[in-house]
Parts: C-alpha cells; sequence; structure tokens
C-alpha cells in the first residue's frame, strides 16, 4: 500500500473556486433529481399510460420507482470504485450524462396502448439506468463539494446541494402540475405526460458543460501525485474495521431520508390526492410550500452543523421528528389546506436538521481513499432499503390497515432509528478531511 501523510491537509481552496464547484456540483444534481418531482405528481398519469388494464396502477408505477433504487448500490460501486481511481470530476460528468438519456428516453418511451407489455418494461429498464446513474451521484457530488469547501465551511457549502435536490423536486412537481391543469387530463395522457421527461435535455446538456469545466478536488489530486490512490478502494474499506463500522453507519444514519425525502416529499402529491381527497392543486400548494421553506432552511442548518458539530444538529432533528410527526400529519389529514401547509412546513423545517447535515457527517467518516467507493456502498444501500421503497410501502399498508396515518408512524420510526445510529458517530466536523 502507497503511504501518505499521516495527518490531515487542511484545504486551501480559496472561496472563489468554491463557490464555482458548488455550482457546478448543485447543477449536476438538480438535473438528476428532476426525475423525482416527476414521478411523485405524475404517478396516477403514468399509471394510466403504462397500467392502463391495472386495478393497482399507481401501486405499479411506485414499484418500477423502487426497483430503480436497489441498482443504486451497484451505481455506486462501480462509479465510487473509478471516482477512487481515476478522478471525481469525470465520473461526475459521466452519470449526467447517462441519467439525462435515460429521463429524455422515458419521454419517447411507445405507450402500452402501442406496444402492449414492452411499454412498463421499458420503463422499469430506463428507470434502471437512472438509478444506477444517481447510485453514482450521491456520494460522488458530495464528496466532490466537501473536499472543495473552504475549512470550517464544509456543513455550509455541501447543503447547498441539498438546496438543488429539493428546487429540482420542485420544479419537476411544478412542471407535471401546469401541464396536467393546463391540458387536462386526456391530453396528458395523449402526450402532454412526454413534456417533462423530455426537459432533462437542456437541463443534461447544461450540467454537462458546467462539470466539464472544473478541475478534481485537491485531495484527490494530492494523494494522486504522492502515489497515494488506492488500489481497490472498496477491498480496502472492507479490509478495515474502522471502515467497515462507517459503512454501517452509513446505512442506518440516513433512516430518516425514507420518512422524509421519499415520503413527505416525493410522495405527498399522490398521497394527498388519492388518500386525503384534496385536489391535485391543493397538494401541490401543501408540497410546494414544504419544498420553498425547507430550501430556506437547510443552509442554516448546514452551517450550525459547522459550529456546533453534526451529531447535535443530527440527533436534534431525529428527536423533533419523532415529536412532531404524529401531531403534523394529524394537521394535514384534516384536509383543511392552510393547516396541512402548516403541518407539512413543521416537518419540513425539522427534517432540514437532517437532510442538510446527513451527507457531510458521511464524508467525514471515509478517508480520500475510499470515501467514493465505501460511502457510495452504504448510502445507495439504505436508499434501496429505505428509501426509494417508502412510497410502494406506504401505499400498501394503508391499503391493508385503512390507516391514512401510517407515514406518521413511519416517520417516527424512521426518526428513532437515526437516532440511535447517530449516538454512534465520531464526530469529525473540527477536523481537515482525512486523505488515508
Amino acid at each position: 500500500m502507497a503511504t501518505v501523510a499521516a495527518q490531515p491537509t487542511p484545504n486551501t481552496v480559496d472561496p472563489r473556486t468554491a463557490r464555482k464547484v458548488t455550482l457546478a456540483g448543485c447543477v449536476g444534481i438538480f438535473a438528476e433529481l428532476y426525475d423525482n418531482g416527476i414521478f411523485g405528481f405524475m404517478a396516477g398519469t403514468l399509471g394510466a399510460v403504462f397500467f392502463p388494464d391495472s386495478a393497482n396502477a399507481v401501486q405499479l408505477v411506485f414499484l418500477g420507482y423502487a426497483v430503480s433504487f436497489f441498482f443504486r448500490p451497484l451505481g455506486g460501486v462501480i462509479c465510487g470504485h473509478l471516482g477512487d481511481r481515476i478522478g471525481r470530476q469525470r465520473m461526475l460528468v459521466f452519470v449526467i450524462m447517462l441519467i439525462s438519456a435515460a429521463t429524455a428516453a422515458i419521454g419517447l418511451l411507445p405507450t402500452y396502448a402501442a406496444i402492449g407489455i414492452a411499454a412498463p418494461a421499458l420503463l422499469i429498464l430506463l428507470r434502471v439506468a437512472q438509478g444506477f446513474s444517481v447510485g453514482g451521484e450521491a456520494s460522488g457530488a458530495m464528496s466532490f463539494l466537501a473536499e472543495h469547501a473552504p475549512e470550517g465551511r464544509r456543513g455550509l457549502y455541501t447543503s447547498y446541494a441539498q438546496i438543488a435536490s429539493f428546487l429540482s423536486l420542485l420544479t419537476g412537481t411544478l412542471i407535471a402540475a401546469a401541464l396536467t391543469s393546463g391540458l387536462g387530463a386526456d391530453r396528458m395522457e395523449s402526450w402532454g405526460w412526454r413534456i417533462p421527461f423530455l426537459l432533462a435535455i437542456p437541463l443534461g446538456v447544461t450540467g454537462i458543460h458546467i462539470r466539464r469545466r472544473i478541475s478534481d478536488t485537491p485531495n484527490f489530486t494530492r494523494l494522486q501525485e504522492s502515489g497515494g490512490l488506492a488500489r481497490n478502494p472498496l477491498k480496502e474499506a472492507f479490509s478495515s474495521a474502522e471502515h467497515r463500522r462507517a459503512m454501517l453507519l452509513a446505512l442506518f444514519i440516513p433512516l430518516m431520508n425514507g420518512s422524509g425525502y421519499y415520503v413527505l416529499f416525493s410522495y405527498m402529491p399522490t398521497f394527498m390526492s388519492s388518500e386525503l381527497h384534496f385536489s391535485k392543486v391543493q397538494g401541490l400548494l401543501v408540497t410546494a410550500s414544504s419544498l420553498v421553506v425547507i430550501s430556506v432552511a437547510i443552509p442554516y442548518m448546514g452551517r450550525l452543523s459547522d459550529r456546533v458539530g453534526r451529531k447535535k444538529v443530527l440527533a436534534g432533528a431525529a428527536i423533533a421528528m419523532a415529536v412532531v410527526a404524529i401531531p403534523c400529519y394529524l394537521l394535514i389529514g384534516t384536509g383543511n389546506v392552510p393547516l396541512a401547509v402548516l403541518g407539512a412546513c413543521v416537518m419540513a423545517v425539522v427534517f432540514a436538521g437532517h437532510t442538510g447535515v446527513i451527507h457531510i457527517l458521511l464524508v467525514e467518516l471515509f478517508p480520500t481513499r475510499v470515501r467514493y467507493s465505501a460511502y457510495g456502498l452504504g448510502y445507495n444501500i439504505s436508499s434501496a432499503l429505505f428509501g426509494g421503497t417508502a412510497p410502494l410501502l406506504m401505499t400498501w399498508l394503508i391499503a391493508e390497515t385503512g390507516n391514512v396515518n401510517m407515514p406518521a408512524f413511519y416517520a417516527v420510526v424512521t426518526a428513532l432509528g437515526t437516532l440511535a445510529a447517530v449516538s454512534r458517530v465520531q464526530d469529525r466536523a473540527h477536523q481537515p478531511l482525512r486523505d488515508a
């Protein structure tokens, strides 16, 4: 094994370069996660287009949504290995090319009426390609941003990427809602559903252009120049008890994502219209309000974690979610739009303390030699098991029990799971990133 400096080297990237890199990371993440907003709001339309003869069309759409998540770990492993070997920047260009092509291809698919069962099969195949791509994006983009960020501001700089992810979700939701309202159900099911997916083309081109113009991180470059790159990053990670423990933590700390990002935001429009009998416009208003609120709250949580540490912010968010989840979902369930907005926005502020901090904590668990691979594997397995399956699990539980408060119970359980995992973490917020 090549030797590297024993002591962490502080990051000396100038703020102007860090801001440029942050923009590149955020644009890419926006393009990568835009599709989640489309699927969350258009589940009913997609069900009618691709599963017209099924009484469980929406559940089948969310099954396709969930299947793609099980290919995220594969994307995390392959892209992580290459990212730790040949560089973060090259892989980030590749993954945005892949997901942009896959998303646009969905917009070009023949319908079930045209080619039968091959249509949903192709839809799921393209969702698999998207899942693979996002698996390489999450750990790569966050590692890239953290390794460029000035010392003492890693939490703030990486939190901007989370703002981009929620703004992309909001954008996808708004576009899908505007088209649904303007075109009507018949024209949406005929051809309008294609438009949001085809918009991935200009988004992808923009992201690729920006990412091709930036250099790799100081941490990776320093290791490369010193001959300190790992020959097999994932094998090296599994050979270390410390790294194995960190990967296990990366599996369980993100539990709250299941009830936060994937239920409170991605599933919420469908939940409100199908289970709570809100109109689509009302569901949009509630979801859009909470997305705006969380986008404002995230950088404050990231900056707070730079000051007091990641553990305190994450633990506080988990405790708060366990306390407020049920009352907030009861407010949403009243059927009163202002009360539903209040409940969703309170949960959004609480969840900001998780989503705005979780990724920088996971970045700091691993050294540069294995960061992309090990972080990507743990986090993407968590996303597959507890994230992408959450909307499908909620629709199934509600159908089986008849209890529309299942998302609230799920939020409490996942919050307590995150709290237990966070309690086992060594906080590295005030230390330089390790190269080895």
